[in-house]
C-alpha cells in the first residue's frame, strides 16, 4: 500500500464544481486501486474539492480491517490517516462538517428516493454534498451516484 497525495503533476479534466469526494473516491486518491490514476488526473490542480471527516473515518475503518487481517502494518495504517488529515488541514480539500442539519437532510433524502437503496453513510455523503452546493460528486458507489443524479448533482465517473 502507498500513502500520500498523488495529485501533483496530473492534468485536470472538466467536471462541474464544486466537487464532493466521498470515501470511495478519497481512497483511490491515497491508495493504489483500480482507477486511481484516472481519478488523480481528474482532480489534479482543482481548487474546488470538498471532503468530510466522514470519508476519512470510512477509509481508516477499511485500512484498520486490512491491518487486523495482516494485510498491512499498523504503522502504514496510521501514516495513511495522518496523510489524509494533513491534506485536509492544508486545504487540498474544503472540509465539510456534519451538523444536525446534515443528518436531517440525509433523513429527507432517505425518505424521498424510493428507488435508490441508500445506506446511512451514503445519505450523509449526499447530504453533505447538497448542503455544500456541490455541482458534482466523485464516487465509485453506484447507489450514491444514482441518488446524486436524482437530486440534480452530476456523478462521476460513469460506472458500467
Amino acid at each position: 500500500m502507498q500513502t500520500g497525495s498523488k495529485r501533483s503533476g496530473l492534468r485536470a479534466a472538466p467536471l462541474p464544481g464544486p466537487v464532493y469526494c466521498d470515501a470511495s473516491a478519497l481512497a483511490k486518491l491515497y491508495l493504489p486501486e483500480p482507477h486511481s490514476e484516472e481519478l488523480n488526473r481528474t482532480v489534479a490542480g482543482r481548487q474546488d474539492l470538498l471532503a468530510a471527516d466522514l470519508g476519512v473515518t470510512e477509509i481508516v475503518s477499511s485500512i484498520a480491517r486490512c491491518w487486523r487481517e495482516g494485510a498491512t502494518s499498523l504503522e502504514r495504517a496510521r501514516k495513511l490517516q495522518r496523510t489524509i488529515l494533513a491534506d485536509l488541514d492544508a486545504g487540498y480539500f474544503q472540509r465539510i462538517e456534519l451538523t444536525p442539519g446534515t443528518h436531517r437532510q440525509a433523513e429527507r433524502l432517505l425518505l424521498s428516493l424510493p428507488t435508490v437503496g441508500l445506506r446511512a453513510a451514503d445519505a450523509l455523503h449526499l447530504a453533505l454534498a447538497v448542503e455544500a452546493g456541490a455541482a458534482s460528486i466523485l464516487t465509485f458507489d453506484r447507489r450514491l451516484a444514482e441518488a446524486a443524479r436524482g437530486v440534480g448533482i452530476s456523478a462521476a465517473p460513469e460506472l458500467e
